[in-house]
């Protein structure tokens, strides 16, 4: 069977765990790497891979895989999409996830590509079981516990305001789905904390929680990439009440965010044209391996 060729594009934290998932994976070969500096300073772990600054000095390429910053995602895809070629992305803004998902599935139909948005544990995996709940009890709250951990997507969100040369966003649980942000800034020379501290609870990532910001000498000393969730429903399955259901998980989180998203890109070849999340897709079709032995194996 031919393997589904896929190309990394950006090669920070998410892009080499991507590049390892993808080697882990049969039914998948590396199309190439795209990086902002291209074979620039190329790291000894790509010397086997094409390494370039523009998708189009690949060949073949069936799927992209978005390991870039969630605000660059949308640009990505579109550039890519008009190639014909599949998307997948861990965008993490939830409340701009519709209005992203509106946009690249005008984009994708128009060139008969499938765009998989949101792919990573949460918003993706997470969304899966999320939804899964609320089918087995179809009134009642779920509340979704993030942390103890370092959030990626908020961490890069702080490290792009000016002043700040870098930074850890910590996601500390209160409980019921409330979340408290603890901001962990190294500035550069110069820079003031007052203003920097401003324009992080002022940022869409933090606007809505409780949000600490402190001045650290170097951030380096504190980072740490494990996180977990904890996710919680308690409702009625038909008139039956107090069913509680929970999902908890400790995880690595680049690595699992990788995973994910080498999953939904092969469920990305057996969609038809337009965009998805994750919880449109068929499970079965994130996984390797024949349909009725996974059936047999699965059910």
């Amino acid at each position: 069977m031919k393997k589904i060729r896929a190309a990394v594009v950006g090669y920070g934290n998410i892009g080499k765990f991507t590049l390892e998932a993808l080697e882990a994976a049969p039914d998948f070969e590396v199309a190439g790497i795209v990086r902002r500096n291209g074979a620039e300073n190329k790291p000894a772990e790509l010397a086997d891979y094409p390494v370039v600054k523009d998708i189009k000095e690949l060949q073949d390429v069936d799927v992209a895989i978005l390991a870039t910053p969630t605000r660059s995602v949308e640009q990505y895809a579109k550039e890519i999409l008009a190639l014909g070629i599949n998307t997948v992305d861990s965008f993490d803004i939830h409340t701009q996830i519709t209005s992203l998902r509106r946009s690249l599935d005008e984009t994708a139909k128009a060139h008969n590509a499938v765009s998989i948005i949101s792919a990573g544990w949460d918003p993706g995996s997470d969304s899966v079981v999320r939804a899964l709940l609320q089918a087995i009890a179809p009134k009642g709250i779920t509340y979704t516990n993030f942390g103890p951990g370092r959030s990626m997507g908020h961490s890069v969100a702080v490290r792009a305001i000016a002043g700040v040369k870098d930074a850890l966003s910590m996601t500390i649980p209160v409980g019921t789905g409330i979340h408290r942000r603890m901001v962990y800034v190294e500035l550069e020379e110069g820079a003031d904390f007052k203003t920097v501290e401003a324009a992080i609870k002022s940022d869409a990532y933090f606007v809505n929680d409780e949000t600490h910001v402190i001045q650290v000498p170097c951030v380096d000393d504190l980072n740490d990439v494990g996180h977990g969730v904890n996710l919680v429903r308690k409702g009625v399955s038909g008139k039956t009440h107090n069913q509680l259901f929970e999902f908890d998980m400790k995880i690595n989180n680049p690595a699992l965010t990788a995973q994910v998203l080498v999953c939904v890109a092969r469920a990305s070849m057996r969609q038809k044209p337009g965009c998805y999340t994750m919880i449109e897709v068929p499970v079965i079709d994130l996984l390797e391996g024949d349909r009725e032995e996974l059936i047999a194996h699965l059910v």
